[in-house]
């Protein structure tokens, strides 16, 4: 290949960059979009024409690959937790009391930021080059989504400069600008589709979406505001952090101060207020950040949040409009929502034409009927809601849920002393799609390839009806589907025969009866041993079962009464699922007989270690504290449920507690597991 070829597709890759740079992160390009794109197609015509010059961080390598079954869960470097809110004056004058009185005499200052409406994923990159990215998930574990990530055209491929020359992380928060999301939603409400209810839900299913493509045409964007090197901060304060990013090329939020005191903290706070509707994306608040990374370090951390930064949330924006009808929703758990429609009406800077009513109860409580004014309330990524009725409707009429389902006609039921109805049949059509996803899931029978792509295209050929068809399913009505080839239709065959050999519990768990989860479901299944057994027991032998009460024993029983559920049960039994679990002998140790419920943060060990543990030694583990309960096991913020053992006077542990009552058993676990 000539030496040429070679340069002019390294010049067109820098060229695309910069202007790439000048366009999404400034905001200030300086050639057309037919420059752009004539740009663009000349370097994928060269890499089309000589696939060796293409390379990872190529820009015509943002949008690419197969769409995905799934995302890989990968840890975080460092939790990456959630801020304490402030909601008023006041209680940002106690945190900033705190912060004094934990600092002493110490003079600190803040960092003011906007609060992006979004959802926080990390990058991370290598020799300056992106090589992953992470959403949040549950603050310790994310999801890959790097490939999804490559089409965020405000997050570098390949930095102008590198803060460091090894491997760093950013954190920054992915957000939907205004114009993306009205666009998005007026194509969807064209398409007959269900409108997004603001764009953080919206940026959120994007990134999330399993096929790149999808991810690309919601046009997302992504700003940068934390740098760290193996899960801690690259460098001393906070602003030379955020200034190395700008200098590498990541979009910063140009509207952030540091602020001396908290007074100038307030200002910068109320100056921004009534100005945030004129902004291109959402936000609902202010952070601050203490800026010293050593006075971080030395505020250090709670269990959920640290506490060297908070989080200003600005009040809610309300708007009054007319309630024009109700009509509801059925979700996986079966659960009816009813779901508010109303006259479209802009609050903070967003069309808002549906909101919330929860259940029938709190229809009740409000006295709303439709055809009233009403006031509505939309605050931060929280789904608009009905506050209050501001006049009541010259025609209003009440409304009612349903006695039979919307969907499919099955049975309603309302359980005493519950707030929602649900329809009991697992096969209707508005639960199946979700209660195919969970059956599939890793944590259930663990179909791996069974993901949100190929679920869709089987409920759209009308090759699955229900949980049970999934094992009628062939490699030939695989091939037949979009984007799935003989070899991956093999595979995902052999994962739902596989899925058949699945404990009892798992099988359980999978049914999606209404609060039976993974642990109900392995307590039921050790308790009677058989499905059968758990389908033909009465409300009192199930409230037999450990942590199993009266809701939980209702609900079960109102599932297996319901006659397509039995037939369901059935066809899985005809294909072979686990309808019994292997006799177990009771372990037996110095814990037998006991049961124990964990709370807070013990000093070594997770609470699924000390969990494995006590049932080691014999002993049980409960969610809950009740009279049942031996011991609470107590770690540092134990909160509301220390509060009740006290109450009930149940003997408090803590991990030594723990340590001495397992005795010679536990040594000797330590000695093994350090041999």
């Amino acid at each position: 290949m000539s030496e040429s070829l070679i340069k002019r597709a390294e010049e067109l890759r820098r060229q695309l960059e910069h202007h790439e740079y000048l366009y999404y992160v400034l905001d200030q390009p300086e050639i057309s979009d037919a420059a752009f794109d004539a740009l663009m197609r000349e370097l994928r015509e060269l890499e089309e024409a000589h696939p060796e010059l293409r390379t990872p961080d190529s820009p015509t390598q943002r949008v690419g690959g197969q769409p995905r079954e799934g995302f890989l869960k990968v840890p975080h470097s460092s939790p990456m937790l959630s801020l304490d809110n402030a909601l008023n004056e006041e209680e940002l004058r106690d945190f900033d009391a705190r912060v004094r009185g934990l600092l002493k005499s110490e003079e600190y200052q803040y960092i003011a930021e906007l609060k992006l409406d979004g959802l926080s994923m990390a990058a991370y990159y290598n020799a300056g080059r992106l090589q992953q990215a992470l959403t949040r998930g549950d603050g310790r574990v994310g999801e890959d989504v790097t490939e999804n990530s490559r089409t965020i055209r405000s997050l570098p491929l390949r930095l102008r400069q590198s803060p460091e020359s090894g491997g760093f992380e950013v954190r920054g928060e992915v957000v939907m600008q205004r114009r993306s999301f009205e666009r998005l939603n007026e194509e969807r409400a064209n398409a007959g589709l269900s409108r997004f209810a603001n764009p953080r839900n919206a940026a959120a299913g994007a990134l999330r979406a399993l096929d790149p493509t999808i991810t690309a045409a919601r046009q997302l964007d992504y700003f940068a505001y934390f740098l760290l090197k193996d899960g801690r901060p690259l460098l001393e304060s906070h602003w030379d952090s955020l200034e190395a990013l700008v200098e590498a090329g990541f979009k910063v939020n140009p509207h952030r101060r540091r602020c001396a005191n908290l007074d100038e903290l307030l200002e910068f706070i109320r100056e921004w207020e009534p100005k945030r509707d004129d902004l291109p994306y959402e936000i609902d608040g202010v952070v601050a950040k203490i800026d010293s990374i050593a006075q971080q370090e030395a505020l250090g951390w709670t269990a959920k949040a640290p506490r060297w930064a908070i989080a200003f949330k600005y009040p809610a924006r309300q708007a009054t409009t007319v309630l024009e009808s109700i009509e509801v929703q059925v979700g996986r758990t079966g659960t009816l929502t009813p779901v508010a429609h109303l006259k479209a009406v802009t609050l903070s800077g967003v069309t808002v034409s549906r909101a919330t009513l929860h259940n029938e109860d709190e229809i009740a409580r409000l006295g709303v009927e439709i055809g009233d004014t009403v006031l509505v309330e939309r605050s931060g990524d929280v789904i608009p809601k009905i506050v209050r009725v501001v006049e009541q409707g010259l025609h209003r009429r009440p409304f009612r849920i349903p006695r039979a389902c919307p969907v499919c006609g099955g049975h309603i039921v309302r359980e005493e002393g519950e707030a929602a109805s649900r329809c009991v049949n697992t096969n209707c059509p508005a639960r199946l799609r979700e209660s195919l996803l969970h059956f599939a899931s890793r944590g259930v029978m663990d179909i791996d390839g069974m993901g949100e792509a190929l679920v869709d295209q089987l409920l759209n050929r009308g090759l699955v009806r229900n949980i049970a068809d999934l094992y009628s399913l062939t490699a030939d009505h695989l091939t037949a589907l979009d984007r799935m080839g003989a070899k991956s239709a093999s595979k995902v065959i052999h994962n739902i025969d596989a899925s058949r050999a699945q404990p009892l519990w798992r099988v359980l768990n999978g049914l999606g009866i209404p609060f039976v989860g993974e642990r109900t479901a392995q307590l039921l299944a050790n308790h009677f041993g058989e499905l059968d057994a758990i389908a033909a027991a009465s409300n009192e032998s199930l409230q037999e079962v450990n942590e199993v009460g009266p809701k939980v024993a209702q609900s079960i029983n109102q599932f297996f009464a319901e006659q397509r559920n039995r037939e369901l049960l059935e066809r899985l039994r005809e294909a072979g699922l686990r309808f019994a679990a292997p006799k177990q002998k009771p372990t037996r140790g110095p814990l037998s007989g006991l049961t124990f419920v964990i709370t807070g943060t013990l000093p070594r060990l997770t609470r699924e270690q000390a969990k494995e543990k006590i049932e080691a030694a014999g002993g049980k583990v409960s969610g809950s504290v009740s009279a049942k309960t031996s011991y609470l096991l107590a770690g540092d913020e134990a909160g509301s449920k220390l509060d009740k053992a006290r109450v009930l006077n149940v003997p408090v542990l803590n991990e030594e507690g723990l340590i001495a009552m397992l005795g010679s058993q536990d040594e000797i676990g330590r000695q093994r597991s350090s041999s």
